[in-house]
This record gives C-alpha cells, sequence and structure tokens, in this order.
C-alpha cells in the first residue's frame, strides 16, 4: 500500500468514525465528568453552557475548553427546561418559494446566529391548517419569541401566542396590539417610483393588481397607487 492511499485511508477513517466515537462518548459525558475536568463545580458548568453572562470569564474557557476536547454537545432541550429559555425563534412566512422570503429569512437566521439562538421556520403556503401547525410547533418548542410575516393571516391567532406571554413581531398588522410590535412597509414610495417610471414612458393607462382585499397591506397598496396616479 502506497503512502497516499494510507493517508486517504486514514482521513476517510478520520471523517467517517471520529464523529461517530464522540457521539458514542457524548452519551456518556456528564455535567459532573466536565466539571471534574476543568476543576470547577456542576453549577459552573451549567452556567457556562447556558451562557450566563455572570460566570468568570476565566473559569468559562476551561469549561469550553473541556466540551471542545470531549466532543460533548448540551441536550438543548434538557437546557430549555431548566433555564426557561429555548434559545430558538420562530420566523413563520407566507411562502418559501416566494422570491421576497428567502432573503429575509437568511437576514433573520444570520441575526439569529450572532445573539447564539436558532431559528424555526413555518411556511403556510397561505393555509389556515397551516398556520395552525405552524403555530402550534412553535408553542410546543417553547420558542422565545415569533416572527409572522404572512400579511393577514396572522389575526386570529396573535391570541395564542400573547397568552403565553410570547413576543411578537408583525408585518403590516394596522392597529396597535399591547406587547407586539409592527413593522410597516413604505408601500408609498416603492409604488411612486413605479407609477413615475410608467409615467415617463408617456403611459397614461396604467393597470394595478391589488391582491385580496381583506388584507390591510393590498389595502395600503391601492391606497399608496391611488396617491401616486393622482399626482
Amino acid at each position: 500500500m502506497s503512502a497516499e492511499s494510507s493517508l486517504l485511508e486514514e482521513d476517510t477513517f478520520s471523517s467517517n468514525v471520529v464523529p461517530a466515537v464522540r457521539a458514542a462518548r457524548n452519551r456518556g459525558i456528564n455535567l459532573r465528568e466536565i466539571a471534574k475536568r476543568a476543576k470547577v463545580s456542576t453549577a459552573t458548568v451549567s452556567r457556562v453552557i447556558n451562557r450566563i453572562p455572570s460566570v468568570n470569564p476565566y473559569l468559562a474557557k476551561r469549561v469550553w475548553k473541556v466540551v471542545e476536547e470531549l466532543g460533548y454537545y448540551p441536550n438543548t432541550q434538557a437546557r430549555a427546561l431548566v433555564s426557561g429559555h429555548s434559545r430558538i425563534f420562530g420566523l413563520i412566512v407566507s411562502e418559501i418559494t416566494n422570491p421576497f422570503f428567502p432573503e429575509v429569512v437568511q437576514a433573520f437566521e444570520n441575526v439569529a446566529i450572532q445573539h447564539n439562538y436558532e431559528i424555526l421556520l413555518g411556511s403556510t403556503v397561505h393555509a389556515p391548517k397551516r398556520m395552525e401547525l405552524a403555530v402550534r410547533r412553535m408553542i410546543e418548542r417553547r420558542v422565545d419569541g415569533v416572527a409572522i410575516l404572512t400579511f393577514g393571516m396572522e389575526g386570529p391567532l396573535i391570541e395564542d401566542f400573547r397568552l403565553r406571554k410570547l413576543p411578537l413581531v408583525l408585518v403590516d398588522v394596522g392597529s396597535q396590539i399591547p406587547g407586539v410590535s409592527n413593522i410597516k412597509i413604505d408601500y408609498q414610495h416603492g409604488i411612486r417610483q413605479a407609477v413615475q417610471h410608467l409615467a415617463a414612458m408617456r403611459h397614461v393607462r396604467i393597470a394595478f393588481v391589488r391582491g385580496p382585499a381583506h388584507l390591510k397591506s393590498a389595502l395600503a397598496r391601492k391606497g399608496a397607487f391611488e396617491r401616486a396616479m393622482n399626482e
């Protein structure tokens, strides 16, 4: 056997076996073992893994070093039960295949990761039953907050989150709701640009596709279009 083929076999062995070995070892590793090796208390290990900022940075560094050496992966569900926080944000969108949403989802996840959060994504595909299922998943996973970008479908289900005192971020809901943040989209500016562009090309018979009449966002777009046409 050549040296090159031997190295290739070793690389293959490492990539396939090491994760499995780590997983097997992880099943036998507990906070006591980590505390023993890091020479700290189990309470300190728990606070470090739960990212509680009051831990001495020097001790936290020792704990993370042992965690890395042992290939330990914390049980996030158990950690959520202890801390009361899942460190998961929920994000519900209308339709993930809509070109509007992938960039929004990516930006949302980027910010979540920067703050040591994960995201749980749900897509309603404009179906009320799918919306209910997404809400149920968020509640069952005990998410720490939810952003709902469904532009009108969220109304009947907002109370489910509010009863559980979950922070909510909505888009274009309109009315002020206590404990809920609402992101307003500036339709006026974008639609005015579109109308001015068509007018500059000397078009005068300009059509507008409004969307479902029951959606506040659709009515806002229609109003923005009418104002731009009057201008």
